[in-house]
């Protein structure tokens, strides 16, 4: 597991420039470099072009399509593919090296190293729709916990209003970071109705899945309301998850309800995509419809 970068990401190196070339400026569509000619968007992004570069190669050398041993393209192939700069396809080679997960020397190129090797290929925690409850608790106990922070604080308006709180309320709040053995894969934040977490502590959070405690402390959950998007990682995230800030991430938020529809906590998690996947599956009823598979 690569150790959290150091910094924002975007610190300078010796000799290299904030601004983008002309050439960058006019860069044509971006695709995959393993589909193709490409080039990289002229649209306004937080994420710079190296990172943007950086991200496609890394995803190519953690689903196995660059090989351990194996030479990636070098700065030359980056500056043609991607239409833009030597020190800009030069800072994309450099995150790699600085993460561990390729090696550069003279006349040899830019090789995916030996230590990249844990990260290649490896099969990403996998949770679904179906059966929700029996896969948390499940994911709970194959996976360790670093709890960051724990409080109890009265509920933010954003959150005392999705568990039908009054304002000022309180509410047990945690911050837990996941992890899998080659590292993190999770940070989630989560909102406890206060008699609940009261029940458990500190200790317990960590060994404990948060589904088997709100069971354990009597509430019977009933129903789950539950969004999914994507987003970009931000400075804490990617250090606790060991990422590169900008790095996207899958937003996940829940809600869990008892069973006369009163909130019982409410979590925002954001997830590593290359250790995490969420399925689900559908099936074609009589009617010709396609409704969520439950069995």
């Amino acid at each position: 597991m690569s150790a959290p970068q150091r910094g924002s990401g975007t610190q300078r190196r010796a000799g290299s420039t904030p601004s983008t070339s002309a050439a960058e400026a006019r860069a044509p569509a971006a695709q995959d470099p393993l589909d193709g000619p490409s080039g990289l968007a002229p649209v306004r992004s937080p994420i710079p072009l190296y990172h943007r570069i950086y991200m496609i190669l890394r995803e190519g050398i953690t689903t196995g399509a660059y090989k351990v041993g194996e030479a990636i393209p070098t700065e030359a192939e980056l500056m043609e593919r991607f239409g833009v700069s030597r020190i800009t396809a030069r800072r994309a080679l450099d995150e790699l090296s600085d993460e561990g997960l390729v090696d550069r020397a003279r006349g040899r190129g830019t090789i995916v190293s030996a230590s990249a090797a844990a990260q290649i290929g490896g099969a990403p925690i996998v949770a679904g729709i179906e059966g929700l409850m029996a896969n948390l608790s499940v994911i709970g106990r194959q996976t360790t916990v670093t709890i960051c922070e724990f409080e109890h604080v009265p509920a933010p308006g954003a959150v005392a209003a999705e568990l039908g709180l009054k304002t000022g309320e309180m509410v047990q709040r945690a911050v837990r970071v996941r992890s899998l053995a080659e590292g993190p894969f999770s940070l989630s934040t989560t909102y406890v109705l206060d008699r609940i977490g009261r029940t458990y502590t500190r200790d317990e959070l960590a060994s404990i899945p948060m589904i088997d405690l709100i069971s354990r402390a009597g509430a019977n959950v009933d129903s789950v309301k539950q969004s999914i998007t994507a987003t970009l990682a931000d400075d804490v995230a990617a250090q606790r998850l060991a990422v590169q800030p900008g790095s996207a991430l899958l937003k996940l938020r829940r809600t869990f309800f008892d069973d006369r529809n009163k909130g019982v906590y409410t979590a925002e998690l954001f997830y590593r995509p290359d250790r995490f996947e969420y399925r689900m599956t559908l099936s074609r009823g009589a009617d010709n419809r396609f409704r969520l598979d439950r069995n």
